[in-house]
């Protein structure tokens, strides 16, 4: 049938006969894949300093803490427009972005979250009665 005809193609291509074909080992080990994860620290002096932040989070494999204290002391507007290249990357990455404190930004690729502690709501006996079941 056809898979006689394609051994036999292929016993031909290789110069034997289909019974003196020996198997072939594929190692896929020897793939080498960047899996660590890194936390790098980054220091926004001028908007300049964005693009190496966004290229190590576009590599996927680096979580930025970024101080912009020195930027936010020189120049408000530069700062506001290197954290919204930031932000608009991070979610074009599906990643995460946080402030702590008055000069640190945490910046996550895809595959990890930041946690965001929900905070307490004026109406929570309004969200009582919603989750009630009745």
């Amino acid at each position: 049938m056809v898979f006689d005809k394609i051994k036999k193609g292929l016993s031909g291509a290789f110069g034997g006969d289909s019974e003196d074909l020996d198997y072939v080992e594929i190692d896929l080990g020897k793939e080498v894949k960047k899996s660590k994860i890194i936390v790098r620290p980054f220091v926004l002096k001028s908007y300049e300093d964005v693009n190496p932040i966004l290229n190590a989070l576009r590599e996927g494999y680096t979580i930025a803490i970024i101080d912009f204290k020195p930027l936010k002391a020189k120049d408000v507007i530069e700062l506001k427009r290197a954290i919204s290249k930031i932000k608009k990357t991070v979610d074009a990455l599906e990643g995460s972005i946080s402030g702590f404190g008055d000069s640190i930004i945490i910046a996550t690729p895809e595959f990890a979250n930041i946690y965001h502690p929900e905070k307490q709501r004026t109406s929570a006996p309004a969200r009582d009665m919603r989750e009630r079941e009745y």
